[in-house]
């Protein structure tokens, strides 16, 4: 335990003593009681229950560990953006605005892509599906091991799969403008 002593002197007294004070309260103490940290479930840390309340709940102590406590950001508030534009509902700025003809033509043009992106897939589609035969697709002549032809048969039913996930892809793409023309 530290000591201090105090200076007889009025002068030094009055400056000394609140230093005194404060040295004493900083020093190390035996005895003193810290507050027990416990962990309890769903990630909780509390230093606020008793012994008995902490083991009711299931918590455990935490010994010599250090508790870092971390402020959570506030969410920003959110710009929805309206589909298919590419423009912010929330913008207000005059420089972010794009004029009704303009965006019509981009929609347009967004429109055509689509419709020729969707042709391309639903032909290549039909090509897989005529290769695939049901499932029974045409023996190659390097395929005299059956497993091959199993393997190839998979990977054909795969692409296939595939590919009509992309023709279901580009027509909801697609009805968001209004659906095909």
């Amino acid at each position: 335990m530290t000591h201090f002593t105090l200076s007889p002197s009025p002068d030094f007294s009055r400056l000394w003593r609140p230093v005194a004070c404060l040295a004493l309260a900083l020093a190390p103490v035996g005895g003193v009681a810290y507050a027990q940290v416990y962990r309890c479930p769903g990630n909780l840390y509390t230093d606020a229950l008793s012994s008995k309340e902490a083991a009711a709940k299931g918590c455990k102590t935490l010994d010599g560990a250090p508790i870092t406590v971390i402020q959570s950001m506030t969410p920003r508030a959110s710009s929805t953006s309206n589909r298919g534009t590419g423009t912010s509902a929330s913008s207000s700025s005059p420089e972010n605005k794009v004029a009704s003809e303009e965006q019509k033509a981009r929609d347009t043009d967004a429109r055509r892509i689509l419709e020729a992106e969707l042709r391309k897939e639903e032909a290549a589609l039909e090509s897989l599906k005529k290769d695939y035969n049901n499932g029974q697709p045409e023996r190659r002549g390097d395929e005299r091991n059956y497993q091959k032809y199993l393997d190839r048969v998979n990977e054909m039913k795969a692409a296939l799969t595939r590919k009509e996930a992309d023709v279901a892809s580009l027509r909801r793409e697609l009805s968001k403008f209004g659906g095909a023309k």
